[in-house]
């Protein structure tokens, strides 16, 4: 599932580098540390590699 905004996009990336072991996963605050929890690497790649162009700052609720 692609990323809906780039905040997304990004913690997207911080979980996944947290989940290969590129970084350490107490660094991870907010939504990045439930996107390690709660997914796969490969949906947290899906999410990671959306384009960032055209996305809002933040998704709107």
């Amino acid at each position: 599932m692609p990323a809906k905004s780039k905040a997304q996009q990004m913690a997207a990336g911080a979980a996944l580098a947290a989940k290969r072991g590129e970084t350490k996963k107490s660094k991870l605050k907010g939504a990045s540390k439930s996107m390690a929890e709660s997914m796969s690497e490969k949906e947290l790649h899906d999410m990671a590699s959306t384009k960032q162009e055209g996305k809002p700052k933040h998704a709107s609720s």
